[in-house]
C-alpha cells in the first residue's frame, strides 16, 4: 500500500538538490547506511522537500524523517521546535541525532533507527 504524497513547496525543489549535491561529512556516513534499502528493506529518500522544509532523510513508506544537526542547526532551537511541529502536523515522525553522534557512534545511530522501526513499522 502506497501512502499518501506529501505535498511540499515547490520552490525546494532546487535548493533540495544543491544540498544533496553539497552533504555533510556526517550526511555521507549516515547514508552510506541506509541507501539501497539496507535498513529492514526500506527506501529512504535525501535532502527531501516535505511541506515548507526539506529534510535530511525521508522514509515515505513510515512517514519518517531523520535529521543530522550540525553547526547550522546552533542558536536555532525554537526555529528547529516550530518546523518539527510543522512536519508532526503533516504526519511525519522525525529522529533528531547530532553530527557528533554520527561521526563518533554511528552504530549506535543505526541501531537507534532500527529500534525505532521495530517499534513502529505497521
Amino acid at each position: 500500500m502506497r501512502r499518501k504524497i506529501i505535498p511540499y513547496n515547490k520552490e525546494l525543489k532546487e535548493k533540495a538538490r544543491k544540498l544533496r549535491n553539497n552533504s555533510t561529512l556526517t550526511e555521507i556516513m549516515l547514508w552510506q547506511q541506509i541507501k539501497g534499502k539496507q535498513i529492514s528493506g526500506l527506501d529512504f529518500h535525501r535532502q527531501k522537500p516535505l511541506g515548507d522544509y526539506i529534510v535530511d532523510f525521508f522514509c515515505n513508506e513510515l512517514n519518517l524523517a531523520i535529521e543530522v544537526d550540525g553547526e547550522s542547526h546552533f542558536g536555532k532551537e525554537a526555529y528547529d521546535l516550530k518546523r518539527e511541529n510543522d512536519l508532526k502536523k503533516l504526519g511525519i515522525h522525525l529522529l533528531r541525532f547530532s553530527d557528533i553522534d554520527v561521526r563518533y557512534n554511528l552504530d549506535r545511530v543505526i541501531n537507534n533507527i532500527l529500534e525505532w522501526i521495530k517499534q513502529n513499522k505497521v
